[in-house]
């Protein structure tokens, strides 16, 4: 079987379908590219041919392009790829192209035969671009049906035409939330956004494809571009109404970038040049600048960590040689907001929900948190009256710990204290089956501990989710010292189920995301204390591409929470604790009741709605602002090695067990510098000997906390990097 297949219907249509065998998505290889050239060119050399359709055999369109054929190239062509990687490009232009062209003849226009591409679903990357170079685009109208060009989300922009392409057809403004942001547009909006010409019923879509396509004329299927006469949309760059958008354009890329992200720039740059010179030019300036992306080591980080590592380890990298682990029934103890999410996600993808909580409201509470998530897709017509049923009967709220019989997993949201963890445990344990996994979910406490309380310590295991649990894509599997191979499969299975991505770790003291975020956080508030101007401690972070600065994410994450982590990591170190610097200022900061957003005061000021209005002023009256500042650079080494050097020491005491879950767990967990790649591809594209001359200015300038890790003071010495390690390949 291959990836494309060919038939030509009695009404003379050609009709190329798209269907990847063995693969829930279509994407698109070196080899199928070129079998489509070959279809195409049978169809218009064929005279019983009147046009084409484009279609694909799955319920969907495209994923996009295999990004392992980008690696593969690079990797083929030795020590200077970019040549290669430019041809490979300009071939697939080329191939765009003749889809576009049709045949027909390059004066006149004429006699070329109608190509319409026929959408069944969602639509992304090449997928889309292939459908752009198409004469009309018809989609299915269903609800998951959605379309866009995504790819600068993971560090690339649309370089098969797309941006040359969708922004001369719509102008460059127009183009911004498509091509700048990645959004993935429903069909209706899409049609409005011209990403598609016809919304039509599934069941017709081939149907109408095909009508229009024995119906259309020449002047049909000439693109604006290629008429006489054409002119930009909005404006071209040396018109001035044209000049304001590429002004307004760079100077919102540049406000949104910070600086950081090398593809959004490059695709201005591409629409800018290529909006003044003939279309095939502009084709080959847009494969410069996606050649030079490519090349660039900010984009090969991205696409490794927010592609192939995530979806290596969605499916199953580090999963246990053990039977299928589906869930079919989960208790949730606790109704708050955390284990309302929980069982909001979980009834979402299918799975039966009983959510436990000490008072019927309570339990009730929890369940309407997934009316309002399911009454707001409603509103944006994204969840249907059925749906919200079908998700809302799957969760039965109660006080009956009975209830909980039948389950297969239970996930413990309790408060986050010992004692009343261990008296839960017990008592579910008491009625659930003995082959059920129990879960608890906690972003502090030792997991090995906690299974004390359980009678089957082997199926006791930790699933720490971020807040909020709908939106936060992040799931921390932590393995106490006792618990087996099944429990770990059973918590992977069900992450997957719920369309989140989940790393595991070892256990030890908070783990590994809480680990790494927490001396970020410290770093900026120890700062704070020694007169570091606050505006220089958040913009040197959201320079090197963080959402939040440590000031902003304490207040997000509330200052009393922090006082608590404060006090119980105190008692449990003893004389190794060494930050009471942090704590002078964080306890001080909750004795003037400034909590954080939640009360509207913290280290930002807050107006009556809750909207922050700038750095509190005042907070100079207790720690003055230093005549002296330090430098940009030296303040976000501080914020920068805080966190990478906890997850080096995390990977050398086995906490953590693959740089590949450290780089997609600190991207999706916490936001780590995305561009990076994560804090182990940071260390590769500095380099391990730059890495640690850095620690060593802080560990003399501040202190042992930045002391270098014997590991990385040792693959240094022997110019090592992570991902060339042998561990990295074989994990691989």
């Amino acid at each position: 079987m291959t990836d494309f297949t060919y038939k030509l219907h009695d009404d003379g249509v050609a009709v190329i379908t798209w269907d990847v065998p063995n693969k829930s998505m279509n994407v698109l290889t070196r080899e199928a590219f070129a079998l489509v050239e070959g279809f195409v060119d049978d169809a218009l050399s064929d005279d019983a041919v009147k046009g084409i359709v484009i279609t694909s055999g799955k319920d969907s369109f495209a994923g996009g392009m295999d990004l392992n054929v980008l690696a593969n190239i690079r990797n083929e062509a030795g020590d200077n790829p970019a040549p290669a990687l430019f041809d490979f490009i300009m071939n697939g232009h080329r191939i765009l192209r003749k889809i576009e062209r049709a045949g027909m003849d390059a004066k006149t226009n004429k006699g070329g035969k109608p190509i319409a591409c026929a959408i069944p679903g969602l639509c992304a990357g090449i997928g889309t671009e292939i459908a752009l170079s198409c004469h009309r685009r018809f989609m299915a109208d269903t609800p998951k049906g959605r379309i866009g060009l995504p790819e600068i989300l993971v560090g690339l922009f649309p370089g098969a035409g797309g941006t040359t392409r969708y922004s001369r057809m719509v102008g460059a403004m127009a183009a911004a939330p498509v091509l700048l942001e990645g959004k993935m547009l429903a069909p209706a909006k899409a049609k409005s956004a011209q990403l598609v010409d016809e919304v039509v019923p599934a069941d017709e879509l081939l149907t109408k494809a095909k009508e229009w396509v024995l119906n259309a004329t020449d002047a049909d299927i000439v693109k604006p571009w290629d008429q006489k006469g054409w002119k930009m949309p909005g404006g071209a760059p040396y018109h001035p109404q044209g000049f304001m958008t590429f002004v307004g354009a760079s100077a919102m890329i540049n406000g949104k970038t910070k600086g950081v992200y090398p593809a959004a720039k490059a695709l201005l740059s591409s629409i800018y040049e290529g909006a003044m010179v003939p279309f095939d030019t502009a084709l080959r300036i847009e494969a410069r600048h996606f050649t030079s992306v490519l090349m660039n080591p900010t984009s090969s980080a991205m696409i490794r960590s927010l592609f192939i590592n995530k979806e290596a380890l969605e499916k199953g990298a580090n999963r246990p040689a053990v039977e299928d682990q589906k869930v079919a029934k989960v208790g949730v103890l606790g109704a708050g907001m955390m284990g309302a999410g929980i069982a909001y996600v979980s009834a979402n993808a299918g799975i039966e929900v009983v959510l436990i909580d000490q008072n019927q409201e309570a339990a009730d509470k929890g369940k309407s948190y997934s009316e309002g998530i399911l009454d707001k897709g409603m509103s944006r017509k994204r969840v249907t009256e059925e749906k919200k049923a079908e998700v809302l009967g799957r969760i039965t709220a109660t006080t009956d710990l009975s209830a909980l019989n039948g389950c297969d997993l239970i996930v413990e949201a309790v408060f986050e204290d010992p004692g009343v963890k261990a008296e839960m445990t017990q008592k579910v344990e008491a009625v659930v089956g003995g082959d059920c996994i129990f879960a608890t979910n906690t972003s502090t406490l030792p997991i090995t501990e906690l299974a004390k309380a359980s009678a089957r310590p082997e199926q006791f295991i930790g699933i720490h989710f971020f807040s909020p649990v709908d939106k936060m894509l992040l799931v921390e599997i932590i393995k106490g010292k006792e618990t087996g191979d099944r429990a770990v499969a059973k918590a992977l299975d069900y992450v997957r189920q719920i369309k989140k991505t989940p790393i595991v770790v070892n256990d030890a003291r908070f783990f590994y995301a809480n680990r790494c975020i927490i001396p970020y956080i410290n770093e900026g508030i120890r700062m704070v204390g020694e007169g570091v101007e606050p505006a220089l401690i958040e913009n040197a972070a959201k320079l090197l591409g963080f959402p939040l600065g440590p000031l902003q994410l304490t207040d997000e994450t509330s200052i009393d929470l922090g006082v608590k982590i404060a006090k119980a990591t105190k008692a449990a170190l003893g004389d190794a604790y060494g930050n009471e610097a942090v704590d002078e200022v964080l306890f001080w900061m909750a004795d003037q009741d400034r909590l954080g957003r939640k009360n509207k005061a913290g280290f930002y000021s807050y107006d009556d709605a809750g909207k922050r209005t700038g750095l509190w002023q005042d907070l100079s009256g207790q720690y003055p602002v230093a005549d002296q500042q330090p430098d940009l650079i030296e303040v976000q080494h501080r914020l920068m090695m805080a966190q990478v050097l906890e997850a080096v020491r995390a990977l050398e005491e086995n906490v953590l067990l693959d740089i590949r879950e450290g780089d997609v767990g600190a991207i999706l967990g916490w936001g780590f510098a995305p561009w990076s790649g994560g804090p182990f591809s940071w260390l590769d594209m500095i380099g391990t000997d730059k890495a640690v001359e850095i620690c060593d200015a802080l560990t003399s300038a501040h202190g042992d906390r930045f002391a270098t890790p014997d590991m990385l003071r040792k693959m240094a010495e022997a110019g090592e990097t992570f991902y060339g390690s042998k561990a990295a390949a074989q994990a691989a």
